[in-house]
């Protein structure tokens, strides 16, 4: 169609290079300006990643660790953790915020799940801690019933979701208000009750939204510090460990375990946002 036009209206032809032009050096301007976040970001792991590569042997012994691998596997495996608790807990929420109308209790409800965005990460693990401690409203019940949550991997889950949670459920709540209602009246015409309907038309609709939220609300749960040493210092996460390590050995082992840290969390990152191309791929186009 742009080709005829063009042999039919020649100032189309010259008004199209010139619009093609004009986008050219928008899309160039922003390419230039966003480059200075990546360009820092390429620069900060280029400082690392010399220094360490210099010294292979001792990179080596320390990505090989066992202290190192199992603080990875114990960061990826509650940050996962918590992520599932999100998903059971915080998609019905987000469904119920889509489908409100706009009035104060929702304002006030959607404020209480922003407050972990706002606050001081010592703050969120204060509030953590004085709410799971041994003497506290949720920790003194629960530990009497054996579930402990000061220094043990429970304490370090509920950190890792408290600080989490606004990043799923607010894009989950995206994902529910793009699916048409119109939808959902359709199926409840057709005889399905309201939880058949959210579970086969809009959570399908939605999974594209669940898969990213999951993925940001994991990526800030395992990179977590201040929150979880607050009730968990031990066992040790990776951020814990790094800290302790550079307080008792130094700057040499502590860059060698964030170096390990960010070539593994990169590759699985890498991995999942390939995946992202193909996970709700058809939904989206409905």
């Amino acid at each position: 169609m742009a080709t005829l036009l063009k042999d039919l209206f020649p100032p189309y032809a010259s008004l199209s290079g010139w619009s093609r032009r004009r986008t050219d050096r928008c899309i160039l301007g922003f390419c230039l300006l966003g480059s200075v976040i990546v360009g820092i970001t390429v620069l900060a792991l280029a400082n690392i990643a010399i220094t360490e590569l210099a010294d292979p042997v001792h990179l080596f012994e320390v990505a090989t660790s066992s202290e190192v691998v199992g603080s990875i596997l114990l960061t990826f495996g509650a940050g996962l953790n918590a992520v599932l608790l999100l998903i059971l807990f915080g998609t019905p929420l987000a469904y119920v915020l889509a489908r409100s109308q706009p009035s104060r209790k929702k304002e006030m409800v959607e404020s209480i799940i922003d407050i972990p965005l706002i606050l001081p990460h010592t703050v969120a693990g204060l509030l953590v801690y004085l709410l799971f401690m041994r003497r506290g409203w949720l920790g003194a019940p629960l530990s009497d019933v054996g579930l402990a949550f000061e220094d043990a991997y429970p304490g370090t889950v509920v950190a890792m979701l408290f600080v989490a949670s606004p990043f799923y459920i607010n894009t989950m709540r995206e994902g529910f208000e793009k699916v048409p209602v119109h939808l959902e009246n359709v199926a409840r015409t057709l005889g399905a009750t309201r939880l058949q309907t959210f579970w086969k038309v809009t959570l399908p609709l939605s999974f594209r939204h669940m898969y990213n939220g999951s993925i940001l609300a994991w990526g800030r749960a395992i990179g977590e510090f201040a929150a979880v040493i607050m009730i968990a210092y031990y066992p040790f996460i990776v951020s814990t460990l790094i800290y302790y390590s550079f307080t008792t050995d130094g700057i040499r082992t502590s860059r060698s375990i964030a170096f390990t840290v960010i070539i593994v969390s990169f590759a699985v990152f890498l991995v999942l946002r390939r995946l992202t191309r193909y996970v709700g791929r058809y939904d989206d186009r409905v």
